[in-house]
């Protein structure tokens, strides 16, 4: 098992809309950046915990959790000429572009950067690194159980992935 940050705008998705969603998941589309998009396609697989981020908001930071539910399929939204996610050089038949989908878990407090960046345990947590602008991070092992278990106060990690 393997653990993520997904960021995701409140505005678009938000954890309340995840929690309220039928079924409880969404298509986590919209990714344009070729490394998430690998994280996505090589390194996901259903059941991994994620750290559900809301960011581009006056408070960005995790906001619950969540975890894989499928393995990566092509995001229908680079294929909508209506859509700000079109890719007019992706076809069916040879997709750029791939999401997997998201299932509620839990929703949390927020836990916002200055708290993450407060604690020597996740100093080297991808999310906090200078520039990093990526919407989707992987989170190693022991800061995902620092978070859940310290931060969130998970006294069993298994309920929370």
């Amino acid at each position: 098992m393997r653990y993520w940050l997904m960021k995701s705008e409140p505005d678009d998705v938000s954890i309340d809309d995840l929690e309220q969603r039928p079924g409880q998941t969404v298509p986590w589309y919209g990714v344009r950046n070729y490394q998430a998009r690998n994280f996505m396609r090589d390194g996901m697989q259903p059941g991994d915990g994620v750290l559900f981020y809301h960011s581009g908001c006056a408070e960005p930071g995790i906001a619950g959790i969540a975890r894989v539910a499928s393995t990566a399929y092509p995001d229908a939204t680079q294929f909508d000429p209506a859509s700000k996610y079109f890719d007019p050089k992706s076809t069916p038949e040879n997709p750029r572009w791939l999401h997997v989908d998201v299932a509620f878990v839990k929703k949390t407090r927020l836990v916002g950067l200055p708290e993450l960046r407060s604690h020597p345990e996740l100093e080297n947590m991808r999310v906090l690194a200078r520039g990093n602008r990526l919407s989707i991070t992987p989170v190693e092992p022991a800061e995902w159980r620092f978070i859940v278990g310290q931060l969130l106060g998970a006294t069993d990690l298994q309920d929370w992935k």
